[in-house]
């Protein structure tokens, strides 16, 4: 008997989504940032062993839209309530447990739920009892906690999905890590470098498009196009004498080579365009 299906991970804003997917999958896909709002699309990590397949998504961090580009990932979250076998709701031990249950209310769920709480790891025992009981009480579903950072509880985790899946066959040949492609994620490793390097509001204001991707015998050749929309963030972004952007290629080169496995040579390039967040045709040209 051979197990598979969708398995959808929903929850506010920095519950730890990206982590835990990363953690389930054994790589890292979903890109990862102390700042909220980091995930933009939906990212699929597949794993695939003899028993059973699960398709991991790791779906936006639910918000209140105020751009297009929030509308648009807001999009990728109830497509992804739509197709969940199985929907693992995830907050952060420490956040308010009402509001959480509240939301995962609103999300009117039809598939099978598991309530994954957290960052136990970083709460004294007795609160955290506290808060496991208010999540049994609400009674839709079973409740694990975990740290997606140690991985801790994942094992535990990942047994009980693997319980409620639905028999099937594989959707995806058994080499299929994800249904993204080589360039979606050079854009979002570079895209994570910004989310570290810089502060406030211009990782916010940023896109990135790979606009070369060549693969050579000893070399990858990338260049990629960061939008933004001021001239002042395309100043800060470049640094005094192009320091900033040097930082930037460098961070982001060695976690491309790591993924792709092999040397690359990264070309970095800043343009200006106002309201892109706005702007549907944008969107569209930078795959949201």
């Amino acid at each position: 008997m051979h197990k598979a299906g969708f398995v959808n991970i929903f929850g506010k804003a920095n519950a730890g989504k990206s982590t835990l997917m990363n953690a389930l999958i054994g790589e890292k896909l979903a890109i990862v940032s102390p700042k909220v709002q980091t995930t933009r699309h939906r990212i699929t990590g597949i794993v695939t062993t003899d028993e059973y397949q699960i398709v991991f998504s790791d779906t936006p961090g639910i918000i209140d839209p105020r751009y297009r580009l929030h509308e648009k990932m807001m999009g990728a979250v109830k497509s992804a309530l739509e197709d969940a076998d199985i929907a693992m709701l995830m907050m952060d031990a420490r956040d308010n447990v009402a509001e959480n249950l509240a939301l995962f209310d609103s999300l009117k769920l039809k598939a099978k739920c598991l309530l994954v709480i957290n960052k136990m790891d970083v709460m004294e025992k007795e609160k955290l009892e506290e808060v496991v009981k208010q999540c049994e009480e609400w009674g839709k579903a079973p409740v694990i906690t975990i740290s997606a950072l140690q991985n801790k509880g994942v094992d535990t985790l990942l047994k009980k999905i693997v319980e409620l899946l639905p028999e099937s066959d594989p959707f995806y040949p058994e080499d299929t890590l994800t249904d993204k492609s080589t360039r979606f994620f050079v854009a979002e490793m570079i895209r994570e470098k910004i989310f570290h390097l810089y502060e406030e509001e211009i990782p916010y204001h940023t896109a990135v498009v790979v606009t070369q991707y060549q693969e050579k015998t000893t070399l990858t050749k990338i260049s990629a196009e960061i939008i933004v929309t001021r001239d002042t963030q395309k100043g800060i972004i470049l640094g005094d004498k192009g320091s900033g952007i040097r930082k930037l290629g460098t961070m982001a080169r060695e976690d491309i080579e790591k993924f792709i496995g092999q040397k690359v040579f990264l070309e970095l390039f800043v343009k200006v365009r106002g309201k892109w967040r706005d702007n549907d045709l944008y969107l569209k040209e930078y795959g949201y």
